[in-house]
């Protein structure tokens, strides 16, 4: 499995699996084994989504050795500030049955995320968090972040995909080492992404699927990505993705489609703030 390298060292795949929309505890542990059984060993789950306990009897009922794996969760609103943020940390690694989490990030840029944050730089200093980071966190406030904590954020996981690809913060992260990943990565089917005729054009050239172009796409720019399927055979061909290139007119092509704004909703508006401040989950 090709890496990336986090600012702290930390070797992180590049290709995860997803669990976001699977809550249902059956159907989340199933596609979870079926996942490890593929060949994944990142898992990206979040305690809004209601699956951990899912993906950790997974993890449990797969016999792969926990040192192979690389599992992130992350840190719902409503359970925002220092306190609130260590008992939710060991709430989710209870679920997972884990000891330690790979990576833990602040889900959203809202509420008390400083006092979050404090609490996450602890926990990474004891060593049960290898690597710690937000996501949904425009260039303002990850900025702000930075520059008033210790520790940075050694990942920012956002919406990026064709529509929408973040060049532009890509770049300003890597000069502040901080490493981009996508949610979202086919835009969840919006904009006719499948039927897109550059992407079917592409894929059709190097003999390979619309889903598989976009993550091999977002892997040469050097995006992780984590894309999700409860479909054995489409988690297959999401993993077979390094067979591959895609030249440099295949990456200027895909280029051309990018829109420059959230195909779901902008994190910057006061009524983003306002649903997501009021989406509580009762964890």
């Amino acid at each position: 499995m090709q890496t990336v390298t986090l600012s702290n060292g930390v070797e992180m795949p590049q290709l995860g699996f997803g669990v976001f929309q699977v809550p249902e505890p059956q159907a989340c542990q199933q596609a979870v084994e079926s996942a490890l059984e593929v060949g994944y060993r990142s898992l990206d789950t979040a305690a809004s989504y209601l699956n951990e306990a899912a993906v950790g009897q997974a993890i449990s009922k797969s016999g792969v050795p926990r040192d192979d794996l690389f599992v992130t969760t992350k840190l719902w609103l409503e359970q925002a500030g220092e306190d609130e943020t260590l008992r939710a940390f060991d709430m989710s690694i209870k679920k997972l049955g884990v000891d330690y989490l790979d990576l833990y990030l602040i889900h959203q840029p809202f509420g008390d995320y400083y006092g979050s944050w404090r609490a996450m730089e602890k926990l990474y200093k004891e060593g049960r968090i290898k690597a710690i980071g937000v996501s949904n966190f425009y260039p303002d406030r990850l900025v702000d972040l930075i520059l008033h904590n210790e520790i940075a954020p050694h990942v920012n996981q956002i919406e990026t995909h064709p529509f929408f690809q973040r060049a532009d913060y890509q770049e300003l992260m890597a000069k502040r080492g901080v490493q981009i990943e996508s949610w979202a990565p086919f835009a969840e089917g919006k904009n006719e992404l499948f039927t897109n005729p550059i992407l079917l054009t592409i894929a059709e050239v190097n003999g390979k699927s619309v889903a598989q172009v976009v993550l091999r796409w977002l892997i040469q720019r050097g995006v992780v990505v984590i894309p999700k399927s409860v479909t054995p055979s489409r988690m297959k061909e999401n993993f077979d993705v390094f067979g591959f290139a895609l030249s440099d007119s295949d990456m200027l092509r895909i280029a051309s489609l990018d829109g420059g704004q959230s195909l779901f909703f902008d994190h910057r508006t006061a009524e983003a703030a306002q649903w997501l401040g009021e989406r509580k989950l009762n964890l």
